[in-house]
Parts: C-alpha cells; structure tokens; sequence
C-alpha cells in the first residue's frame, strides 16, 4: 500500500489545506528563543524534556499549545526521543484539551509521526527495518491501554478538519501496524466503526478519500468487521464516489474504492449476498464502457479495470458456493455485464494484461453456467467474415508467438466453457468428424486447430492442446466414443489414422517431457470410464509392450513423471478392460504386470504422479496460472482424475480373478440401479416442467380472475353511477313545470312498481299455500276412497253413512271450485296490473321523446343548446336504462304467473280426478243398495217360509222355540250388526 503521507497528502488534498496550517511547523513559541539553535541541535533530549514538562505543568492553554507544535516539529527528526518522553504527555492532552482543536490536532499530528514509518525520509535497509520496528512498538504502547482508541474514535465524531483529518491518519497508521490488535478493540468498542462509516459522507474529499484508505486497513482480513461496514451501507456509498468519479476514468480514489469492495466481498459469502440482493450487480456494467478506440488508456485507467475485472472474479470465483455463484452469473447475463466485457474482449487496441484479465474474468462468468456458455458460443469476432470467439481465442493459444500469460489465459476460457457443457463439448468433437469438416478450407475449425497444436513442434501448443481435447471429454462418454471416429491424413498416399494411433504414435517417438505428458494425460482422460476406447486401444498390439517398457525401465527423474503416467494409462486398461480382447483380459495384463514389472514396483511407479512438487500446486485451483511454461505440467481437472482413480487400480492390481467377476456383477447391478434412478430422475424432471406449466397456468388464471373481478368491480360502480344520475334526472325532470305532470305521474309509477312487485310476491306465496291446502285435501280424498272401497267389502253398511260421505264430497269440491275460481280472478288482476305497467311505460316514452324534441329557452346560446342537448341525451340513455330494467322485471313477473298457471292446471286437473273417483263411489253406492234390497227380499222369503215349517212341525207335535226367544236372539244380532256399522261410520 503506498504511504499516505506521499499518496495522499500531496495528490488528495494538500493543496485544500489552509494557509496558516502549511506555516505551523516553521512557528516556533515564544520561549522557543531562550536556547539558541546550536543548543536545541546538541542537546535535542534537553528540549524535549523541557517542552513535555510545559505541556505537562503550564496553565495557560497557549503555552501548551505552544510546546506540542514544537514537539511535532521536532518528532520527525528525533522521533524516538519524542515518542518515549512525550507520548503520555500527548495522550493526556487529547483527555484533557478536547475543547482547543488546534492543541488536539498539534498531538495528533506529533501521535502521528512518532508511529507511522514514512519511507520517504528512511534511505537505508537497516534504518527502514529499525524505522518499522519503532512503529511497532509505540503503536503496542499505544493500543495497551483500549481507553486510548476509544478515545480516538470519539475524536473522529468533531468536524474540525484539523481534528479529524490528523486523527484519520492516526487511527490508519495503528492499523497498518498492529492491524488485527487494534480491529479488536474497534470491534468490542460501542458504535465503533458506525463512527469511522461517517468519514464516507464527509464533503471534505482529503478526509473522504483517507477514510476509504482507514476502512481498507480496517477489514482487511477480518469478516465480522467486514459484514459491520457492508450492513452500514458501504456498497452503495462506495459506488457512489466511484460513479462520481468517472468509474474507469477516474484517480487513484476509485482504485482505492474498489480495494475497499474487493476486502468486503472476498471470501465473505454473506457479503456477496448482500451484494447480488442489493442490486448492486447492475451498478458494475458502466464499468466497461470503455469508449473509443482513441479515447487513450492511461496507466491508472488500466489499474482501474484491472481492479474492476478482479471485482467481478471474486463474485464468481470457483471457489464460492455453487448456488452463490450461479446466481451472480445470472444476474451478470441479465444486466449485460457478460455482453459488455465480450465487446472488451472483441475489441481492438486493448492493453495486453486488461485482455488477459478479462479473458479470464468471461471464463468465471461463463464457468458452469449454460446459458451464459451459450452465449459466448454465439459471440462473433468482428472480422470479415465474421468468426466465432472461441476460434479467434484458439488461434491464439496455438500461437507461440502470443504471451504466456494470455495462452494460459485462453486455456482456462476455453476449460470453462466446457465444464459441465455437454453440448458445447460436442460441438467442439463434432468439428473433428468426417461429416462437418469443411471440405473448402475456407474457414478454420476450433477442432482443426486443436489437431494443429496437438502435432505442432510447440511443446507448450501441443500441451494446450491435448488439455483442451481432454476437456472436451470430460465425463462425457459420448464424445470419448465420437472421437474414435476421427481419422487423420499423415501423409499424402498413406491410409488415414485414427487420432487415437496418432497420439500413441507420437507417444513412441521420444518427444519433449512436456508433449508426452500432455498426451497420456489426454489419453488417461480418453479411456477412464470408456471400455470401447479401452478396447480400440488395446487393439494395436504395440502399445501395451510400450508402456510395459516404459515402466520397468530405470530411469531419471525426469522421467518418473512419464513412468506414473503410463502406469496410469495401463492401470485404466485394466480397471475398465471388457475383456473383449482375449489376448489382452484383465487377468492377462495383471499376469504381464507382475512377470514384467512387479506389482509393488507398478504401485510405487503410480505413486511418482501425486508425489509430484507441481501436482499440490495444480490441485488447488482451477485457473492455469503458472509462472513461467517448464511449470505447466499438470491440468486441475486431471489432478481429479488420478485421486480418483489411484485407490481403485491399485485394488484392481491385487484382485484375483474371481473377485473381478463379483465386482463386475455389483458395477453391472449399479448401472442397473443406476439407469433406474436416471428413468426416475427423468420423470421427476418431467413431471416438475409440468408442475411449472401448471403453476404457469395457475397464475395466468389468477391474473384473469382478477382482471374480471376488477372490471365487474367497475361495471357495478358505473352502474351505480348511472343509477344515481337517472335519480338525479327523475329529479330534475320532476321540477320541470311544463312536463311537471308527465313526471310526476312517472315517478309514481317508479313508485309504485316495487310495491306492486312485493305484493306480486306475496300472492304468490298466497298461492302456494293454497295449493299445499288443497294437496292435503286430496290426501283427504284419497283415504276418504279407501275407507269407501273398505266399506264396500262389509256387507253391513247402512245408506246413511253413504249418503253423509257424498255430501262432504260435494261441499268439499264445491270449495275447491271456488278457491279455483278465486285464483283466477287474481290471475286476472296481476295480467291487467302487468298490462297497465307496460302502457304507462310506453306513455314514459312518449312523453320523454316529446321533452328531447322540445323548442329550447329564448336568449340561450347556441353553446347552452349544446350542453342541454347532451344532458338530454344522457337522460335519455338513463331512462332507456331504466326501461330495459323494467322489461326485464315485466318478463320476471310474466315468468312467475306462468309458474302460478301451471299450478292452476295441475290443481284443474287433481280436481278433476277427484271428481271421477267421487262417481265411481257413487255409482258403487248405488249398486250396493241394489244389493242390499235383493238380500232383504231373500230374507222376508226365508222367514216366510221358516214361519211355515214351524207350523208344520206344530201339527206333526214336535217342540219348537218360542218366537220371543227368536226375536231376542235376532235383536242381539241386529245389535251387533249395528255396532259394526257404527265402527265403519266412524272410520268414515
């Protein structure tokens, strides 16, 4: 970090400062003139000494005001003598003397120079070493006692610029030395740094500008601080200065602002929430509007994009948590972030390092994310014609001509377009096939130039080369078996070979150790997880003598490397063998392995690759960043594999065979279980895209109902309101004295009709009572029939009882008759009352159309005439309104009386019913009587002749009853009988 006395004081805000402030070290007091020069030169502990005792023991406010200017001025010059003899003296003036600010910032100042280590002034090593170790030393002095920057903070609260500006180095120059000390005591200290967040609103800009330095100093390294001053709304002040700034046009202020965001958001999840939350994503985009090709790139200019770019990488940094990541990328697409650094990437004149900054900044925004990987594979060069940027890029990577840093660089872009980019990694293989090669060579393919660097004479082109092959089959098995298609032209009148021979080719021809390793890492890669590009490797008969030979030779240790990596390759041969080449089996090769080579030995060759210095170094992150080309040997990606891989040859070399068969029994029951779950997996992602559209679906209904319910909202209030205004108009209309009678006799109508219709109702319910009565009476009738049909079957009815049943029968549908006749007189009067309603609307009509056609007011203005013919109008629209009303409650009340009709009919028709039962009882009646007259005949028949056997018995001298005892006996039936008779009468 560059000193602030240097930085800052002479390009911030000295030059602000007032005049007098300038002048206040040359100032001596007045009892400065007591010792002569040599004097204070020769003896500088002596002055000291005598200026602490003043600032200690005088009471007047300017004699101790006097000796702490001395002091500063002699503080950096003898600054240990001034640090060990005043520095309590100074801290008890800040206690005491916080009303005099000139005096508080005359210690400040003093404070200042005895801790900071201004390099300026510091020529040699021993003196710059010994000048640190001072600061460090008085700054413990300092912060031992806590009260002392609790009090300094408190200081920074006074808006004296000579207060708070010495106090802001101060507090600065303790962090820059015993930094996380002293973020301790800020951070248990009440409102400490809500305090020290107020310097960002000073108007003053040296003291804004040194403020941005303090908090910079202030969280570093510390995420607790650092989600304090991001929740005290730091973001957005901080985008605020830069924007005022001029963003990448501006100072070193912005530089420093972009500092202090890179210390919040790096490695603080929390903070780069907050961030994405924030909105403060589309703030970036202004960033890279860089401009004009002419428009210049000054050296701070590029210091400031540099920064920016490397702001936008900590956001998306591979390192973050997936989700946090991917969201940011999001959000970058969406703003057109991603789209503004393609068009810095695209662009011509850009300095050499902000293009390789950005390359590597779009590789991290792209990294992962498919639809942001989409888009870079569409982004187009502006040539003519026009080529895609992943070609341009490639062009660049085989170039040996280019930087380093920039091939590395186009690498890793080109690594992350690919990663987890199934698609774009056939896009890449499928420029490699027969079928899409174009035929022409008008253009270059992006596969043609990864071919070119694989066999170029470069070895760093074909390391890069064979990497960024390797990435394209990355966990991807289908394009592994794609690329076994790929056959290349070695020679003009030689049969093609396949990319695959090639590469082993090359492999046996003894190139450099960096070519031989990119290979077999591009190989190892090739065959992992593939048994038929085992298979097609395998085929050729040499390759396994040659790796066999490589491993079992003795060789340097440059070669080590080489030997693990072939014991990989053959390793994987092995665990992902098919055993469809009988020669070379599993346990074929493992009986090679150990006559040829040894197991321990063929472990121990294994083991040279993770044991490698640079294997560590290319495990820890994904970026190709290496200092110079002999350091790029190892891939990130591949780092993965061989941890991976490792542990289960070195099982697979000690299995027997019959273990190789029950583990290949579990692999093919977990690829069974394996393709279960994917079919599941499969459906479950179906099914959650059909949830989506349902959900869709939902909403989008939602929306309408709302959209209908607020216009039926509105339908009724304007009906309301159309209500009202045909009131009003009734209204008016009524105080009209040459229509006053029409209007009355309407508005007693208006009047009227509810009345009329709740009578309506009313009879309407008169009615269905009615009818209820008369179903009952029916009931009646029908049980009345039934004890008839009973009566009929006793041979004791009496003609009483018949005749007193037909005579209710009469009376009853006597009243019947007249309750019918009843509901049609009602019937009636509803029609006329319905029929009158329909003529004085018609009258309403007339009489409203004879009120629009009337001759208007003498004296009125043809604008008047105008405004009254519209308010006819709209009186008009509201009575049409209200006629449309009234035809409706007509046609109701016609509906109900064809309801009160039907039920008429239905009544008609039960009573017409009751009367053919009522003659078939009759009719049963009189046939009963006939009967009963033909049985008395029989019976005076009988007892004619009874009475004449009896006298014949008489004569011939036999005994017979006497006539009374028969008479008593026939009284006791005809009793009998009659009380049977009653019974029924009764039940009648």
């Amino acid at each position: 970090m560059r000193d602030t006395e240097r930085g800052r004081d002479t390009g911030r805000g000295s030059s602000r400062l007032p005049a007098r402030n300038l002048m206040w070290d040359s100032m001596p007091g007045p009892q400065d003139h007591a010792l002569s020069r040599r004097q204070m030169l020769s003896h500088p502990g002596v002055r000291i000494q005598k200026l602490c005792d003043r600032v200690s023991s005088s009471t007047l406010l300017d004699d101790r005001r006097n000796a702490v200017r001395a002091l500063k001025s002699l503080s950096k010059k003898y600054r240990l003598e001034v640090g060990i003899q005043a520095m309590d003296h100074l801290i008890h003036v800040l206690q005491t003397d916080r009303s005099d600010s000139e005096i508080i910032g005359y210690a400040l100042d003093t404070l200042y120079n005895i801790i900071s280590n201004d390099e300026e002034e510091e020529v040699e090593e021993n003196s710059t070493r010994q000048s640190e170790d001072f600061g460090s030393q008085f700054t413990e002095i300092f912060i031992k006692q806590q009260e002392n920057v609790t009090l300094l903070l408190s200081l920074l609260e006074e808006f004296d610029f000579h207060v708070r500006w010495p106090g802001v180095k101060l507090l600065t120059s303790l962090l820059k030395q015993l930094g996380p000390q002293v973020q301790q005591i800020i951070l248990v200290s009440p409102m400490g740094v809500s305090r020290l967040m107020d310097l960002l609103a000073d108007s003053r800009e040296v003291i804004r500008n040194d403020g941005v330095l303090l908090l910079q100093a202030l969280t570093r390294s510390n995420g607790a601080i650092q989600k304090i001053v991001a929740f005290e709304n730091a973001f957005e002040r901080l985008l605020d200065i830069i924007t005022e700034e001029g963003n990448s046009d501006g100072g070193i202020v912005v530089e420093d602002c972009l500092i202090l965001l890179q210390n919040l958001l790096k490695n603080n999840n929390s903070n780069q929430n907050f961030f994405k939350e924030g909105s403060y994503i589309q703030r970036m985009k202004p960033w890279f509007d860089v401009g004009d090709e002419n428009s210049g790139w000054s050296a701070q200019k590029v210091t400031n994009l540099h920064v920016m770019l490397q702001l936008v990488r900590v956001l998306v940094s591979p390192t973050n948590p997936p989700g946090a990541t991917s969201s940011c990328q999001k959000a970058m697409f969406q703003c057109g972030l991603l789209q503004q650094l393609c068009t810095i990437l695209m662009a011509t004149g850009v300095p050499a390092d902000i293009l390789t900054e950005t390359i590597n900044t779009v590789s991290e925004v792209i990294r992962g994310y498919q639809v942001n990987q989409d888009y870079f594979a569409s982004v187009n060069a502006p040539s003519n014609p026009p080529r895609p940027a992943i070609v341009v890029l490639l062009m660049s990577m085989v170039n040996e001509r280019q930087p380093f840093v920039l091939r590395c660089a186009v690498l890793y872009c080109f690594q992350c377009f690919l990663y987890k980019n199934q698609k774009g990694q056939g896009e890449i293989v499928s420029t490699l096939l027969p079928s899409t090669i174009d035929a022409t060579g008008n253009s270059v393919s992006a596969g043609q130039l990864l071919c070119g660097g694989l066999f170029s004479t470069d070895s760093l082109s074909n390391w890069c080369a064979a990497v960024a092959l390797a990435h394209a089959l990355q966990e991807n098995a289908t394009q592994k078996e794609q690329l076994l298609r790929v056959q290349l032209a070695t020679s003009i009148g030689n049969p093609p070979v396949s990319l695959l021979q090639q590469c082993t080719n090359i492999l046996s021809q003894g190139s450099k150790i960096q070519t031989r390793v990119g290979l077999l890492m591009l190989l190892c890669t090739w065959l992992s997880n593939c048994p038929i590009a085992v298979t097609h490797f395998l085929h050729n008969s040499a390759n396994v003598p040659f790796l066999t030979g490589q491993i079992a030779e003795n060789l340097g240790e440059e070669e080590q490397l080489v030997q693990g990596l072939c014991a990989l390759l053959l390793g994987i041969s092995i665990y992902f063998n098919d055993n469809s080449l009988e020669s070379y089996m599993k346990e074929k090769l493992k009986q090679l392995i150990e006559k040829r080579i040894g197991k321990e030995n063929f472990i121990e060759k294994l083991g040279f690759i993770s044991k490698h210095e640079l294997y560590s170094r290319a495990s820890q992150k994904p970026q190709p960043n290496f200092p110079s080309p002999e350091y790029m040997i190892f891939d990130h990606e591949f780092t993965k594999l061989v941890k991976e891989l490792e542990g289960v040859i070195t099982k697979a070399i000690y299995k027997s065979s019959e273990e190789d068969k029950k583990e290949e029994e579990v692999k093919k029951t977990l690829e069974q279980h394996d393709s279960i779950v994917t079919h599941y997996k499969n459906m479950i992602r179906e099914q959650d895209l059909q949830l989506e559209e349902l959900k869709q679906q939902i909403s989008t209904l939602k929306c309408q109902n709302e959209q209908l319910q607020t216009a039926v909202t509105q339908q009724v209030s304007q009906i309301q309101q159309h209500k009202d205004q045909y009131n009003l108009l009734k209204v008016q209309l009524g105080k009209d004295n040459q229509h006053q009678g029409s209007y009355s006799d309407k508005t007693q109508v208006n009047g009227i009709q509810s009345e009329e219709v709740g009578r309506l109702r009313e009879e309407l319910e008169e009615l269905k009572s009615n009818q209820e009565l008369l179903q009952s009476q029916l009931a009646e009738k029908n049980s009345l029939i039934e004890n008839l049909k009973s009566s009929q079957t006793s041979p004791g009815t009496n003609e009483q009882s018949s005749a007193t049943a037909s005579a209710r029968d009469s009376e009853q549908i006597a009243e019947l008759k007249q309750e019918l006749a009843t509901l049609k007189s009602q019937l009636n009067s509803q029609s006329m009352e319905i029929t009158k309603l329909q003529t004085e609307k018609q009258e309403l009509l007339q009489k409203t159309e004879t009120f629009a056609k009337s001759v208007p007011v003498p004296g009125e203005s043809e604008a008047g005439m105008a405004t009254k013919t519209t308010d006819v109008e709209g009186r008009l629209s509201a009575l049409l309104q209200e006629t449309k009303e009234l035809k409706n409650e007509i046609k109701a009340l016609s509906e109900e009386r064809t309801a009160i009709k039907e039920q008429l009919d239905a009544s008609n028709s039960t009573i017409a019913i009751l009367q053919n039962e009522k003659n078939k009882l009759e009719m049963d009646v009189t046939d009963s009587k006939k009967e009963q007259d033909d049985l008395l005949v029989l019976l005076a028949d009988q007892d004619q002749k009874i009475f004449s056997l009896k006298n014949k018995l008489k004569e011939l001298g036999h005994p017979v009853e006497e006539e009374d005892e028969l008479e008593s006996g026939d009284q006791d039936d005809e009793e009998d009988e009659d009380e049977d008779d009653g019974k029924d009468q009764g039940h009648i």
